[in-house]
């Protein structure tokens, strides 16, 4: 067996535990990265677009934004679409200057893998059998295997960076773990597409016949999201059936201004809420999707992460910076705090815009009301704002 070792062992190379490590390589504290999938693997993972103020910040802090900064579409607002009229949300005059940057998590991973390679640090990738262990000591590990070969990675700390299926969490003893979950009725159908944006900002547009997203990646490359029953399959949906609903759930302006073709990606995504308390256990701290899921309607799950990984980081300084070991007992408070308050938004916007179905004629009305009044008052748009561009990270005491 082989010995390493390392100040953080990070589980995970998708854009969490890479924005960790590049972070914390930048403050000088040594980090090792596992992954057991292969970087082309990782690269071809489609997710979220929409990054908040606070993880653009993060980016640039980090080092990683010169593509970003040149390549991202700035949003100042976005649509609803309720009742066959459209809404606007202006997210800049509503926050005081707040914005949201569309550059997708597969660039994100790819300015992160890069810099990484860059610096020399280490990433094993298609690593097997991973197990963190000890984490109730000062000195826990992380044991893998890598081309047959078993390795033993000494480590003062531990971030599960490895998502819902990962096994981070799987390595805290259940019941040490409160869950609470939501799994909705319903999934999202999202085609990838080298079409031309129907519209200049997104727009979240709820239906009768079920919600749908009209979303990009580029002035180039748009993403399009259906509901559809949790039980549909991709294979039954071709890509004129997708287009023609598409259609069906926008207003005839943008349906007939819709650009289609033909899709390079497609895939159905269920919808769930998810979290996780507490996020820590010993030295193992959970990170992004390893302790929380959110409904995408929000577009806060990459964004979750990245407010994980800055609170992680922030701790991890005071520990090797000013010897404040007392701090990493913070970080599962300080990261529930805004993961319960983006939990409530992507539900509200869950509930608001999709077809349940199980709501009856009032709890329809009461849904419909709902969303004109909150559309129609200033504090309203504005607590949409808010919630939208993403609240300020809390700091370290």
């Amino acid at each position: 067996m082989t010995t390493m070792k390392t100040q953080v062992a990070i589980i995970g190379a998708g854009p969490s535990g890479l924005l960790l490590g590049q972070l914390l390589h930048k403050a000088g504290i040594a980090n090792i990265i596992l992954e057991r999938q292969s970087p082309e693997y990782v690269l071809s993972r489609i997710r979220a677009g929409v990054l908040e103020q606070g993880m653009v910040d993060l980016l640039r802090k980090a080092g990683v934004a010169e593509r970003m900064d040149a390549e991202g579409l700035v949003h100042d607002g976005f649509e609803l679409v309720f009742a066959g009229k459209r809404q606007h949300i202006d997210l800049k005059q509503l926050t005081g200057g707040r914005t949201v940057m569309i550059y997708g998590q597969t660039e994100v991973t790819h300015d992160l893998m890069t810099a990484r390679k860059a610096a020399g640090c280490e990433t094993f990738y298609n690593v097997e059998n991973v197990s963190p262990q000890d984490l109730k000591t000062d000195r826990p590990c992380v044991t893998f295997e890598k081309n047959g070969e078993a390795v033993h990675l000494e480590c003062d700390y531990i971030a599960g960076c490895d998502g819902f299926h990962g096994v981070a969490r799987q390595s805290i003893p259940a019941e040490a773990l409160k869950i609470f979950e939501r799994v909705y009725p319903f999934g999202w159908l999202g085609v990838l597409a080298d079409t031309p944006p129907v519209n200049d900002e997104l727009v979240y547009a709820a239906h009768e016949r079920g919600f749908a997203l009209c979303s990009m990646r580029s002035p180039t490359r748009t993403r399009y999201y259906l509901q559809v029953g949790a039980q549909e399959k991709v294979e039954d949906w071709s890509d004129q059936r997708f287009w023609d609903e598409l259609k069906c759930r926008l207003p005839a302006e943008l349906a007939e201004r819709l650009v289609t073709g033909d899709s390079i990606e497609k895939s159905i995504a269920p919808l769930r809420s998810f979290v996780v308390e507490p996020m820590q256990f010993g030295r193992l701290f959970l990170v992004g999707d390893a302790a929380h899921i959110v409904p995408p309607t929000g577009a806060k799950g990459l964004n979750l992460a990245a407010s994980d990984v800055s609170t992680l980081f922030d701790i991890l300084c005071k520990v090797y910076k000013e010897g404040r070991v007392d701090a990493i007992e913070q970080y599962s408070a300080i990261c529930l705090r805004r993961i319960w308050k983006a939990e409530r938004f992507s539900w509200w916007m869950t509930s608001m815009l999709h077809a349940f179905p199980d709501v009856d004629a009032f709890g329809q009305r009461i849904k419909d009301t709902e969303l004109d009044y909150f559309v129609g008052s200033l504090a309203g748009r504005t607590t949409i704002a808010e919630n939208y561009v993403g609240l300020p990270y809390e700091s370290v005491e």
